[in-house]
């Protein structure tokens, strides 16, 4: 080693107590500023839901942990702060890393879309749109649905919809205006008040039944279909004093355990309100 290269200094970092007197008080982090620093991870809240989650008592706790209950209390009261080795005493009764106790919480997801901010667009993939769209949810990142405003017109002679389909399923509220629904092989019509889900994997069309335009509220959501699961210990439908089986006691059994199956025929439930 040159004599131009020294070794760090282990103590570097320590203040020389002569020249402690000499730092400016706007330099130096504040008892109070250290307190609300600590307050606001909410390590006793956190502690408190651990062991609340788990159904456990303080005095459990303690024995789990060497400490004594009313330390816990205090702890989770907020009235001392714990140790980094309590702490992690405490981290791993429930399983956690210590960074547990420091990680931010997630913020509770809340987004308002106001009017103004949506924009109207064109169907997609024509030059003479039958229908134009607002998403009511384009801020939300990584959002589980997708709900729309949508308009559908009347159409012009000659012109006619353009069928589509894509993964997940589908809900559509009338609010005003009729409108035609082919789904497969099925239609039906729908006017203010209807509702209708569906399978959206199913080529699918809207077409404005009157005169004027038809808006309806839409909301796809994208869930993969799950394979339906036979039961083989289903008793068989029962038949009638005619022959004819009763499918719908031995269907509505076992839905809960198949609710969607690429191989059934595709679904089109409407509800209207009387």
């Amino acid at each position: 080693m040159s004599a131009a290269q020294t070794l760090p200094d282990p103590h570097e970092h320590l203040i020389d107590p002569k020249a402690a007197g000499k730092v400016s008080p706007a330099m130096q982090i504040s008892p109070e500023t250290a307190e609300t620093f600590i307050s606001e991870k909410r390590i006793g809240e956190r502690i408190k839901r651990l062991r609340l989650k788990k159904s456990m008592g303080l005095v459990e706790l303690g024995r789990h942990t060497g400490l004594s209950a009313s330390f816990l209390s205090q702890l989770e009261t907020g009235r001392v702060v714990p140790t980094l080795r309590n702490l992690a005493r405490i981290a791993m009764v429930f399983s956690k890393d210590l960074s547990y106790f420091f990680e931010s919480d997630p913020v509770a997801l809340f987004r308002v879309h106001r009017r103004h901010e949506r924009m109207k667009l064109p169907q997609t993939g024509v030059d003479d749109p039958t229908y134009y769209f607002e998403s009511l949810a384009f801020l939300v990142p990584d959002r589980q649905i997708d709900p729309y405003h949508a308009e559908f017109v009347p159409l012009k002679a000659g012109q006619d919809v353009r069928p589509h389909m894509h993964p997940g399923f589908e809900f559509l509220y009338m609010l005003h205006g009729t409108l035609n629904l082919q789904h497969g092989e099925q239609s039906t019509t729908l006017e203010p008040g209807d509702s209708v889900y569906f399978d959206a994997g199913t080529s699918h069309s809207y077409r404005c039944a009157g005169k004027v335009p038809a808006c309806a509220l839409i909301v796809t959501m994208q869930h993969s279909t799950a394979p339906r699961v036979v039961n083989p210990l289903r008793k068989p439908p029962a038949a009638d004093a005619n022959g004819l089986k009763d499918e719908s006691t031995s269907d509505a059994a076992h839905k809960s355990s198949a609710p969607h199956s690429a191989s059934r025929m595709p679904s089109l439930t409407t509800r209207r309100l009387v």
